[in-house]
């Protein structure tokens, strides 16, 4: 009984070390990752600030439809503005580090 065990285990270690092994390498590669110092990543306070001040500035403008098209079109101008502004504050705050990245490759 132990026999059998024995050449089948000794058959097994040979036949895996007669299969040829898939090499494998390492690829790395330096990245740099921004880091944005700020709780409102999505810059909704810039947004919501310019979308207010774009709507009161149109509402300005105009008289009947042309006011409340006006005041429409301020608001996403302004928002769109807010937001714009927000980021350029945020990307001038952020800070920036080298990561290194690496991942396996089957050759």
């Amino acid at each position: 009984m132990k026999k059998p065990l024995i050449a089948l285990a000794t058959l097994a270690v040979a036949l895996g070390a007669a299969a040829p092994a898939m090499a494998r390498h390492q690829v790395c590669r330096d990245v740099e990752v921004k880091q944005i110092n700020s709780k409102d990543d999505n810059r909704l306070f810039g947004t919501g600030v310019g979308a207010v001040a774009g709507g009161l500035l149109g509402h300005q403008v105009g008289g009947g439809k042309g006011k409340t098209l006006a005041t429409v079109g301020g608001a996403v101008a302004g928002g769109y503005v807010g937001n714009q502004v927000q980021k350029n504050h945020q990307d001038k705050n952020a800070s920036y580090h080298t990561e290194r990245q690496c991942h396996w490759v089957d050759d």
